[in-house]
């Protein structure tokens, strides 16, 4: 049994094989917080074809800044990327994104994609007659012309009427928040460009916050990776847990077990204390039990010693005011039968039933000798 047991998680243990991840972990980028790893790969000498995915390519410029190049959109700062929600964050080099979003077209074939679309409408008004109640894209104003944008129809309308301001256009722009959180006044659209992708689809493996990559250098397959290192971790992960499911219920019953067995000996051991002391003390009101049905016969009872006992009590020998088979204390007049040999003393009707059934003292369990029985 203990051979299966070693077996069996020897080969929970060592079966595995990991797959061995040939990529770089990650590339880092000036400062910023977060790394660059599949599906993104940072261009360069070195670069790996098999361990960037196609559309994922990233330059890492002099300022140490990451940089995306969207096909038809043009050139993006990177301020973070989320691997397990697969979005990124993007930001404009000139700092005027809402310039950008008015030509901003990602063709059906991109690999990227906004999270929601909203209409917004872009109006010029004077900027003498705009109040501080709206948000003025400052980077498409100067100090005569103010450029607002808003994605409420009915504030257009009122701008136009109010303000005398003019509409230059209305189009659907990528936002990364859900359309019924709605902005009814103007916005400055200073938010950062978030974009997502659906393939690769690596979310498991980040979840398990494991390696994500290609299969091999020949396909696209999507497999997951241990991180390299943690090969062996997982191994004793394994033992550690089959051992506990083994180790946890042999250890119950072992215990189990040897509290039985101590419960055991336990009363055996109060079981001989009490007879021993039924038998020298009375401290117990258990009778002894014969060992034996060899028992003397009547004559040879009878030639043992009767005492009648005085108003002292006193019993001859070796003796206490007890009997020492029934418990119960001498009284004057009571008649004493002792077996000779060890001249131990007992109510004599509980001395001839005792010895009928069994030829030895109570007490100290000697026999009498061969001379004496047969002299009686």
């Amino acid at each position: 049994m203990d051979n299966l047991i070693v077996f069996f998680v020897s080969l929970l243990l060592f079966s595995s094989v990991y797959a061995k991840y040939d990529c770089p972990l990650d590339s880092i980028c000036g400062n910023n917080r977060f790394d660059i790893r599949f599906p993104f790969g940072l261009e360069g000498p070195q670069k790996l074809q098999h361990c960037t995915y196609p559309g994922f390519n990233v330059k890492c410029n002099n300022q140490g800044r990451v940089v995306l190049n969207l096909p038809g959109a043009g050139d993006f700062y990177v301020r973070n990327i989320d691997y397990l929600t697969q979005e990124i964050q993007l930001y404009d080099p000139p700092n005027c994104l809402p310039k950008r979003l008015i030509d901003f077209q990602l063709p059906p074939s991109s690999t990227f994609k906004a999270v929601f679309y909203r209409n917004y409408t872009f109006l010029t008004c004077s900027t003498n007659l705009i109040t501080s109640h709206f948000s003025v894209i400052d980077c498409m104003s100067n100090s005569t012309i103010s450029t607002l944008a808003t994605s409420s129809m009915t504030l257009a309308s009122s701008m136009k009427s109010l303000y005398n301001c003019s509409v230059n256009s209305t189009m659907p722009l990528p936002v990364s928040w859900t359309p019924q959180f709605e902005v009814v006044f103007s916005t400055d659209l200073n938010n950062d460009l978030v974009l997502t992708w659906d393939e690769p689809n690596c979310q498991d493996c980040e979840a398990r916050r494991d390696l994500c990559g290609f299969k091999n250098a020949t396909t696209r397959e999507i497999q997951c990776f241990d991180v390299p290192g943690t090969a062996n971790t997982k191994g004793i992960k394994i033992f550690q847990i089959v051992a506990l499911s083994l180790v946890i219920p042999a250890l119950t019953c072992s215990m189990a077990v040897t509290c039985y067995i101590c419960y055991e000996q336990s009363r055996d051991s109060r079981r001989a204390v009490a007879a021993l002391q039924n038998t020298t003390t009375g401290g117990a009101a258990i009778a002894p039990q014969p060992e034996s049905t060899n028992g003397l016969d009547d004559l040879t009872i009878e030639s043992y010693t009767k005492v009648v006992l005085g108003e002292s009590r006193r019993v001859p020998g070796p003796n206490h005011g007890t009997c020492p088979i029934c418990l119960a204390e001498y009284h004057p007049k009571e008649i004493v039968r002792c077996i000779p040999e060890c001249e131990h003393c007992f109510h004599a009707e509980c001395i001839d039933e005792w010895l009928k059934i069994n030829g030895t003292c109570p007490v100290c369990r000697n026999t009498p000798s061969p001379v004496h029985v047969d002299s009686s």
